[in-house]
């Protein structure tokens, strides 16, 4: 009764699977990518980053306002009036009008615009670094939904061979060509099955609703198993990697842009050292005698001088140096070592591959010896057993082959390129 049910279940969950596959759109590693860099609302939020510091540099071009100012003093007492006059007279009235900007001198306009400039830079490689890491979690997601689809069409068909083999035991039981406990033996092995394939269904569904999410994807989702990595590496030495990476990868390129940054602030705040004067014009009637003049001021820097934001801005400038040469440190060590682990599971790839051939080479001797009685049904299930857990190996080792690519590709910066 419990089989029936298990069976039941497993059944109804493939053929969901079966029914949802149909209105799938099946990703290919590639087409996963590109619906992440176009549909991401993470992505999409981060690239408005750049939208904001291109709207910096538009500030940093306009140029002070001019500033009007009035004043207007009243004779309050009628005494003083002049003769025949009354309060609204301008007589007995006296009007201040000025007008005065100040003036930006030609260095600080032009390092406050540089300085944005190179911050929209920044922005814009950030965004590059956001998108090699997005990257990165997008392709690791699809390799585990890749080898979860295998390991389920390995599992199915695992268990529709062996369902097959029940049946022929039911038969020969009942033929009384072998014990119950033979049949007992294969039923037992078959619900195991029935059990691990309702976990890989969910584990493969949740896997699905992770690669959704990263790439922003409204509609159900499939796993195109048809597809291969293209497990090309464009330089062939490792040096050469490191010396692409040091050039190109996105975060490298983020600090270098961030010190150009960090250099124009610098300047820019030097420049502010500088007061900045105000000058304008004044117009002055004076009881009803019209008077013009001019008006200027300006700091005089006996105290501040913008010390602290020019020395804030030469620690910026050192710290920018610093991360620039932690990251190429750091850069330079994680592609050694992505590279002598991809190295590594490539061999053990090849390994596995002659490993899988020989098992079932075994399986297939023994199936035929059990049905034609030469051999028992412990010997088969055992092949059976060792034949799907090297399978299962294989795959785990397929795994980490594709994920040590996908870690070099995102080490190196290349992983953009996909």
């Amino acid at each position: 009764m419990k089989r029936a049910i298990a069976l039941a279940v497993a059944t109804l969950a493939l053929s969901c699977i079966g029914i949802v596959a149909t209105a799938q759109t099946s990703y290919s590693l590639s087409a996963a990518l590109d619906t992440a860099r176009t549909s991401s609302p993470v992505l999409k939020a981060r690239y408005m980053n750049i939208d904001a510091a291109q709207a910096d540099v538009i500030t940093a071009k306009l140029r002070p306002n001019p500033t009007l100012n009035n004043q207007t003093m009243q004779l309050v007492s009628s005494d003083h009036f002049a003769a025949g006059t009354r309060w609204s007279s301008n007589q007995n009235r006296q009007v201040w009008y000025q007008v005065t900007k100040p003036i930006q001198w030609p260095n600080q306009r032009k390092y406050k615009i540089e300085t944005a400039d190179k911050d929209v830079k920044v922005a814009s490689n950030s965004f590059q670094e956001d998108l090699r890491n997005l990257s990165l979690n997008v392709g690791s997601s699809w390799i585990n939904c890749w080898v979860l689809k295998k390991r389920l069409a390995l599992l199915n068909d695992s268990r529709t061979n062996l369902d097959t083999l029940v049946k022929i035991n039911e038969l020969r039981y009942k033929d009384q060509v072998i014990s119950q406990t033979d049949l007992t033996r294969t039923k037992v092995l078959l619900e195991q099955y029935d059990l691990q394939l309702s976990v890989f269904t969910q584990d493969y569904q949740n896997e699905l609703h992770t690669l959704q999410l990263l790439t922003g994807n409204t509609t159900p989702m499939d796993i195109d198993t048809t597809s291969e990595l293209p497990m090309q590496v464009p330089a062939v030495t490792l040096d050469s990697l490191i010396a692409q990476t040091l050039q190109n990868r996105a975060d490298v390129v983020l600090a270098k842009s961030t010190i150009d940054e960090r250099t124009s602030n610098a300047r820019y705040q030097q420049a502010l050292a500088v007061p900045q004067p105000e000058l304008g014009v004044i117009y002055n009637p004076q009881n009803s005698v019209p008077y013009i003049g001019f008006y200027g001021t300006i700091d005089l820097p006996f105290f501040n001088r913008n010390q602290g934001e020019i020395k804030k801005a030469h620690i910026q400038q050192q710290q920018a140096q610093q991360e620039l040469s932690a990251t190429q440190r750091q850069a330079q060590t994680e592609v050694v070592t992505a590279y002598n682990t991809w190295q590594l599971q490539k061999k053990n790839m090849e390994k596995y591959t002659g490993i899988l051939r020989q098992s079932q080479q075994i399986l297939n001797n023994v199936k035929y010896a059990y049905l034609r009685g030469g051999t028992s049904i412990i010997d088969f299930l055992d092949a059976q057993r060792n034949w799907y857990d090297t399978n299962l190996l294989y795959y785990d080792s397929l795994q980490a082959y594709y994920q040590s690519y996908i870690q070099l590709l995102f080490a190196t910066g290349l992983i953009n390129q996909l």
